[in-house]
């Protein structure tokens, strides 16, 4: 308690579940090498903090739909900060489960489209209370890695 018999708050505790939603959008895809049957690549995602205090972030995990179903997941123990009022850019490293790099071959060969819809679901860890959930839509081109040579 202040000497006035006001109690101070913390910056950090001001406001506290009145935040604007943190936006993710994905803003790249590259191959990284994998293991046996394993596909690798780097999701990249721009972070933008429409707050007036920076979001501090202790790890990111990301789920990565495709028309639909699961294609890969990822986490990574960075640690880092998205400036208030700014943005960062965050890669994670994904992996692709088998069952998915068969559904997308069979995709490729029955003449589906390589640009394809997404869905994505994550969240950046907090380092004290939970962090920040996100979710994003939109479209993405495939990297080559996950539709095989070129028809």
């Amino acid at each position: 308690m202040s000497p006035a018999g006001v109690s101070r708050r913390c910056p950090r505790c001001i406001g506290f579940g009145l935040r604007d939603p943190i936006s993710v959008n994905v803003v790249g895809l590259e191959p990284m090498p994998g293991e046996g049957m394993e596909t690798r690549f780097a999701l990249k995602l721009r972070v933008q903090n429409p707050n007036d205090t920076p979001i501090e972030y202790d790890g990111v995990f990301v789920e990565l739909d495709v028309r639909g179903s699961k294609l890969a997941s990822g986490v990574s123990d960075r640690q880092g900060a998205v400036p208030r009022y700014g943005e960062a850019v965050i890669t994670v490293p994904m992996s692709v489960s088998v069952g998915a790099m068969i559904r997308r071959a069979i995709g490729i060969a029955t003449g589906n489209r390589v640009r394809s819809d997404y869905q994505m679901r994550g969240k950046l860890a907090g380092p004290a209370f939970g962090g920040y959930r996100f979710e994003s839509k939109g479209e993405l081109q495939l990297p080559a890695a996950l539709i095989g040579p070129e028809r």
